[in-house]
């Protein structure tokens, strides 16, 4: 499958990471709308899986040898169309249309088949069911022999929704060692902490009582993300989870770890004042 631009290089990583918010910015304030901590916090995991681990083909997004990746937590959606965008999925001047009437890039993915954009898989906005159809997708490319693997991104808060939990015991029932589930334990939803909400802890031991294997992480350190991944990738009698340790709004320092940012954009003073803090980068603003 074609490879290129892979990067391989952690510094560059970071870079290709740094303007992926920059881009992420950017669109929120074009859009005078959309979700800000939650897809800043997100970068690096999104710079990791498509520049570096995952096998995909930006020209052949539909290759039938890819690796799946599931967002089931769709209000993110600017971090994954930046980084679809920057991957060569399609072209980057589109980003400006985030939210736009008649545009592709919408509030939550829309799958390529559905007016959405190339490399969506699923539709995703209701929380709690994109685990559901990974799971499914894994146990069905096991059945045909293939070694494709199948990533799920999942937010913290809705792990608080039960049919995430009847999934995971699905996964663990049939062994489906092809999944692996990324958590984005930020600890902020919409209206306040997670733990205040209704605490998930202690999450990696409910994990292991669920028969998964877990990996707890910081989730803004790319070096560590590649070896988590690496490692799940080793571990074939069981599904894997990456508890990722993330923060919300990561790089703008008036965003990080307030729930408050989870669903708002920046105005345009908030705005300059984040791409001030996330410096240029060699790849170059999309404005």
């Amino acid at each position: 499958m074609a490879k290129n631009p892979l990067i391989n290089n952690i510094d560059e990583l970071e870079e290709m990471s740094r303007q992926i918010r920059r881009d992420i910015i950017n669109m929120l304030l074009i859009s005078k709308s959309g979700h800000s901590g939650g897809p800043l916090g997100m970068a690096d995991i999104f710079t990791t899986l498509y520049f570096n681990k995952a096998n995909i083909d930006n020209e052949n997004p539909y290759s039938e040898d890819r690796d799946y990746i599931f967002v089931s937590i769709g209000h993110i959606a600017p971090v994954w169309y930046a980084t679809l965008a920057r991957r060569g999925y399609f072209p980057l001047e589109e980003l400006k249309t985030l939210r736009k009437i008649n545009g592709r890039l919408q509030g939550h993915p829309a799958p390529f088949k559905t007016h959405g954009v190339p490399g969506v898989e699923i539709a995703s906005g209701s929380l709690g069911q994109g685990l559901s159809i990974a799971v499914g997708t894994a146990l069905g490319l096991r059945l045909d022999k293939k070694n494709n693997r199948v990533y799920c991104i999942n937010g913290d808060g809705e792990l608080q929704e039960g049919q995430i939990w009847e999934a995971i015991m699905t996964a663990s029932h049939h062994k489906v060692s092809n999944l692996t589930m990324i958590v984005d334990y930020n600890n902020c939803q919409i209206d306040n902490y997670v733990n205040n909400v209704m605490n998930i802890e202690p999450l990696e031991d409910k994990f292991i009582s669920f028969g998964w294997q877990p990996i707890t992480i910081n989730g803004n350190n790319i070096g560590e993300i590649i070896n988590a991944i690496d490692y799940c990738k080793s571990v074939n009698d069981k599904p894997t989870v990456i508890i990722a340790k993330t923060k919300m709004g990561k790089g703008v320092s008036f965003m990080e770890n307030d729930y408050k940012w989870h669903g708002v954009p920046p105005n345009e003073e908030q705005g300059k004042l984040a791409l001030s803090e996330l410096e240029p980068t060699k790849f170059g603003d999309f404005i």
